[in-house]
Order: C-alpha cells, then sequence, then structure tokens
C-alpha cells in the first residue's frame, strides 16, 4: 500500500487544491477504502462553498464513493474483507447507540457523520468509513455508474418507494436532472405512469427514451394546467431546489395525492392549508437510505436495467468537473475517476 495519497481538499470556501496527504490506518469499527470513483453531487456545493455547517477546513468532499477495501480496524465485522467491493454515500455510518437507532431508523441516526461535510469524502484516493456506512457493490456495476446510485439513486428510488403510489398511478417528476432522470427510470420501471417536468429542450427527446409517457417543457406549458386535466397525480416528485416552482405544482396533485420533496431548497415551500385539507394532500421529505436501502436500489437498479447517464474526469480536473456540474451543463451526472 502507498504510504501517500492524492486528495482534493477544500481548504478555502470555493477552491479545491491537489495535495497529497499520509495514507491513514483504519480506527475500531472503520475501513480504508481505496477509491475508484466519486461522484459530484449538487450537495457537495455546502461544503465546497462554505454553506454547510458544521464542515471545518480543510476538507475533502464527495459522497458518492465507490472502491475496495484497503485495510481493516479492529473490531469490524468479519464479514468485510479486504479486496471487497464497497461503496459509501451521504450517510456516513450510524451509531447503534441513539434512540432512532433502537428503533432501527438508521437512516435519522443522530451521531452519523455527513461524508464530504463533517468527514473526508470521496475526492480522494483513499478515504475512511464506519463499516456500518458500507454498501457491497455488485460485480454488474462498474464503479462509475454505481457512485451516483449511493446518493441520487437511492434518494430518488426510496422516495418512490415510501410515496404510496400503486402501479398505473400518474406520478410526476419535477426537474429532470441529475436526480430527475433517475426518478423518471424508476418510477416507468414500478409501474407508474410517469410525467417529466423541466425547462431543457433537450427533454423533449430525452424525457421519453428515460421513459416518461409525457413530457412538459414548463418554460412553454403550465404544468399544473396538465396535470390537472390528466387527472391530478397521486405522486409529484419533487428534485429541485426552487421552493417556489414546487409550491405552485402542488395545484396539480390529485385529491389524496402526495407531494414527496427529496431537493431540500433554502426557501421556505409556500402551501395554502387549504389545498392540503380540502383534498387531504400530503407533504412528505424524504431522506437518502440506509445500507440495506441502498442495497436494494443498486439491486433493483440491476434487475430493472437502470443506469445513471454520467461524464467522467480525473481527480486532477475536480476543480473543472465541479464547475461544469454547477453550471447544469452535465448530462447528468459527473464522476471523477482515480487516474493519474
Amino acid at each position: 500500500m502507498k504510504t501517500t495519497y492524492r486528495a482534493m481538499q477544500v481548504s478555502q470556501p470555493g477552491v479545491l487544491e491537489l495535495v497529497q496527504r499520509v495514507t491513514p490506518t483504519p480506527g475500531a469499527g472503520e475501513v480504508l477504502i481505496a477509491v475508484e470513483a466519486c461522484g459530484i453531487c449538487g450537495a457537495d456545493a455546502g461544503a465546497i462553498e462554505g454553506d454547510e455547517r458544521g464542515t471545518q477546513l480543510p476538507r475533502v468532499p464527495g459522497h458518492e464513493v465507490v472502491g475496495r477495501i484497503a485495510a481493516i480496524g479492529a473490531g469490524t465485522p468479519a464479514c468485510w474483507k479486504v479486496g471487497q467491493r464497497v461503496g459509501v454515500g451521504r450517510l456516513g455510518g450510524h451509531c447503534y447507540a441513539c434512540e432512532q437507532c433502537h428503533r432501527g431508523q438508521f437512516q435519522l441516526c443522530m451521531d452519523q457523520p455527513a461524508m464530504g461535510s463533517t468527514r473526508d469524502g470521496g475526492y480522494a484516493e483513499m478515504m475512511l468509513a464506519r463499516s456500518t456506512g458500507l454498501v457491497r457493490i455488485p460485480d454488474e456495476l462498474d464503479a462509475e455508474h454505481a457512485a451516483p446510485l449511493l446518493c441520487a439513486g437511492i434518494a430518488t428510488f426510496n422516495a418512490l418507494k415510501k410515496s404510496g403510489a400503486q402501479a398505473g398511478d400518474l406520478v410526476a417528476i419535477l426537474g429532470i436532472g441529475g436526480l430527475g432522470h433517475l426518478a423518471v427510470q424508476y418510477a416507468r420501471k414500478m409501474g407508474y405512469r410517469v410525467v417529466a417536468i423541466g425547462r431543457r429542450a433537450e427533454l423533449a427527446v430525452d424525457a421519453p427514451a428515460l421513459g416518461a409517457h409525457r413530457h412538459i417543457d414548463s418554460s412553454q406549458e403550465d404544468a399544473t394546467a396538465v396535470l390537472q386535466a390528466m387527472g391530478g397525480a397521486q405522486v409529484i416528485l419533487s428534485t429541485i431546489t426552487d421552493s417556489a416552482a414546487t409550491s405552485m405544482l402542488l395545484a396539480g396533485l390529485a385529491p389524496q395525492g402526495r407531494l414527496v420533496v427529496v431537493g431540500a431548497g433554502k426557501q421556505a415551500l409556500t402551501i395554502a392549508p387549504g389545498a392540503l385539507v380540502g383534498g387531504e394532500r400530503l407533504v412528505q421529505g424524504t431522506i437518502t437510505g440506509t445500507p440495506h436501502e441502498a442495497g436494494k436500489t443498486l439491486d433493483f437498479s440491476i434487475l430493472a436495467d437502470i443506469r445513471p447517464l454520467v461524464e467522467t474526469m480525473p481527480l486532477a480536473q475536480a476543480n473543472e468537473a465541479y464547475r461544469k456540474m454547477r453550471s447544469g451543463q452535465v448530462r447528468y451526472r459527473m464522476v471523477l475517476t482515480m487516474q493519474s
């Protein structure tokens, strides 16, 4: 094993710099991962731009990490072996000690790191991780396609599973980007009638190819009116951070329909109580999920032949890759690879 490794760290807000670090030794219950690929997610901006609470600099971002176990710390369960393919998502491993863990709600653990924010993440050749946060990566998935499924994939897959929608229901996906392009694929394979709502011109071609039965260009059509004309959506899954646009679409829900939010905007949702009461509508938020749920996401992706559409860049070009992601010009997920 090399004694040093390369990492792209945030030393000051907005700047990623390439550094050499000493290869660490995993502590109790930890593993050292030799990273093969790490997705760049919109949520990385909080740590990179200095907007996220609890982020101490220098910090290595990244929470869509796939690689192989290079070393194992004391007390790590025997199911994990050196050389094993593993991944880690945003939730860096539950504690087993808090009230939420006692309830089995590991995704809500009050004492787990946020990878790339409160703990160094995967914009690096090596990364330490709690063993409780590990996900087994099936051989059928290459690292570049598996990495985004550990955040964008599980976030949308879990949200649809928890939405209460039944096969044949009308499900609208708001925002066809890094999350939404996966949500459309999952929704179609789950048997829903899928409406994709977005603004980019290329979505007229991409949305049907991804599985949408109907595409709404919200810059040209009134999305709420279209959904109402179709009988109303049983579920609207919002993947965007534009709280105003999400709030306006609530009127497109059918009675007893549900607005499911995975895009966490900074502004408050603005929803008239009468719209909820009069039609018994619901608003629900969902977080990514547990390692077990991440494994289910990977398995379903293989079974249903669902893959993220990715662009790749080597680790040393992380600044360029991050800027391209932020510009909205990536189709649809950017992934760093650990090439020299």
